[in-house]
Formats: structure tokens, sequence, C-alpha cells
């Protein structure tokens, strides 16, 4: 298919139902002389005249019949096409595509009924993967992630503040076994590891004010009886007493709020920048995604 195969059809297809080259014109909102030309290059490309054209009417030649029965309805489909993508621009509707990391599955889980309730013409699909996936190239409108792992040519909006990293345990597990006073207590206690995507096993990130001589950054790897590959299975297994976990202070409120969890070691605690959402222009957010990240960033604020 040669690139300008389409040109002039519509022009053509407007000309040959108005039997006017004038009146096409005005309702295209060309000049006559634009709407000549256009016929013109579409009877050249076709090969044969598809008009007959005297001082006072324009008639059908019996290929520009043929044309014009084949192609209306082809014209049709792509004026449905073009008021189907206004309409989907126009508000918010449509399916919305989100890949999201599995750790934010607790800060979304709480957001998703009221939205749906707010938004019925939204239909949104989270795609939960700790994978950095290429949102354009694999049908995404957009991704979560923690504020530091998302690319730099990225356009990131916040989705929830800043929240402090903690260490978890179950009110059954701090009887059993106590609590740590510093990180270092740690080797008496255990802890639930957890597998990154590239093989390596997550360090427990800590921080210590030491006064005049500043803060003390480093990080311990931990020890313990399990290791897993994802952030739901370390807030089971803390919450069946397993042992210690790591993780966002955002991602593990509910949990504590229930009292299935405490937290522990606050003052070495250091913070996390929170979930931003990800997407490649300002000028591809539809208002679909717009809706989304407004309601998430209000539910935020609510229970800030």
């Amino acid at each position: 298919m040669t690139p300008d195969l389409l040109d002039g059809i519509l022009v053509f297809t407007r000309v040959a139902e108005r039997r006017s080259f004038t009146a096409a014109a005005k309702e295209l909102g060309v000049t006559p002389a634009g709407v000549s030309w256009s016929i013109k290059s579409l009877e050249k490309r076709v090969g044969v005249p598809l008009l007959t054209r005297t001082t006072r009417s324009v008639g059908l030649t019996e290929a520009g019949k043929l044309f014009l029965e084949q192609a209306r309805v082809g014209v049709a489909h792509v004026e449905a096409a073009f008021e189907a993508a206004q309409r989907l621009g126009a508000k918010p509707q449509g399916l919305l595509r989100l890949s999201v990391p599995y750790v934010a599955h607790t800060v979304l889980a709480p957001v998703l009924k009221g939205f749906a309730a707010t938004y019925p013409d939204i239909e949104l699909e989270l795609v939960f993967e700790d994978r950095f996936a290429d949102i354009a190239a694999e049908g995404y409108d957009a991704g979560i992630r923690i504020g530091e792992m998302i690319a730099r040519d990225m356009i990131a909006v916040r989705l929830t503040p800043a929240s402090p990293k903690v260490v978890a345990g179950s009110p059954t597990y701090f009887a059993e076994r106590g609590t740590p006073k510093r990180p270092e207590h740690l080797e008496q206690h255990s802890c639930i590891n957890a597998r990154l995507s590239d093989g390596s096993i997550h360090r427990w990130a800590f921080v210590e004010d030491r006064g005049a001589r500043g803060l003390r950054t480093f990080s311990i790897a931990v020890k313990g009886p399990l290791i897993v590959n994802g952030p739901a299975m370390c807030l089971s297994a803390a919450v069946s007493g397993v042992g210690l976990t790591y993780i966002i202070g955002t991602v593990v409120r509910p949990l504590i709020d229930q009292g299935l969890l405490r937290t522990c070691l606050e003052p070495f605690l250091p913070e996390s920048p929170g979930f931003f959402i990800y997407f490649p222009s300002r000028e591809q957010v539809l208002p679909k995604l717009r809706a989304f990240i407004e309601f998430c960033q209000s539910h935020a604020e609510l229970h800030a």
C-alpha cells in the first residue's frame, strides 16, 4: 500500500454524494480549487476518470460508481474510528492498563472499589510484575514504581507521599523472640529475605544519627528461614510469625492498623521516596489516566 493511497477519498465521496464541488468544499471547509485538485490527483492514481463534469452538474462514471460503492463503507468506518477516539479523549472511559510492582498491591487495594464506583466507564487492568516493562512498546498506559527506580526519560507523577522503611513482625513473634533495639541485634533474629530480579538477596538499609559526626548509612545481610521473590509472601510470612520483614511503611500500614504487625528499629530506618506513576509524555495522558492519578492522590491525602 502506497502512503498516499487514501488521499482524496473522503473528498471524492463528498463530491459524489453532493454532486457538487462547491457544496463538498463548503462541508469540508476547503476551497473548490482544493477539492478539484484532490479529485484530479485521485483519478490520476486510480488511472481512470471517476467523475463527469459539466458547467452545470457533476456525475459519476461507471468506474466512479463502483469506486463510491466500495469506498463509502470504508469512509464510514474511518469516520467512526475518529469519533470513537475523540470520545475516548473527551471523558474518562475505556481500558486503563498499568504495569504495577508486587509491593504496591496493599497500596492500590483500598483504592479500587471507590475508583470503580466513581468511574464506571473505565476498565482497570493491573499487571503485577517487578521487571521494568517498556510502557509504550508493551501497550501500557502507564507504570507504577518507587520513585528511585524510574528511568529519567519518563514523566513521573507522585501517587503517595514519601514513607519510611519499616522492620515489622507479628505480636506473637515479638512475644517469643523479643524486640531488637539496634540493627546489629538482627543477627539473633529470624528475618525474611527477598531475592531481587537480578538474583541477589536484598540487603536491609539503615541510617544512624551520630550527632556531631553526622549520619551513618549502612546495610546488613540478614539471615532467616525463608527467601521469597515478592513482598506479598514477605508480609504473609511475617503475619504468621515466621520472622521479621523489611518493607515500605505505606505498604505495611493496613496490617499495622489491624494489629497484625508491629514495627521496631524506627530510629534507624531511612525514608522511601514513595510510589510514582510514570508515562512517556504529558501529551499522551488521556482522561482515564488523569482520573486514576487524581483519585489515587486524593485517597493518599485523606489517609496520610
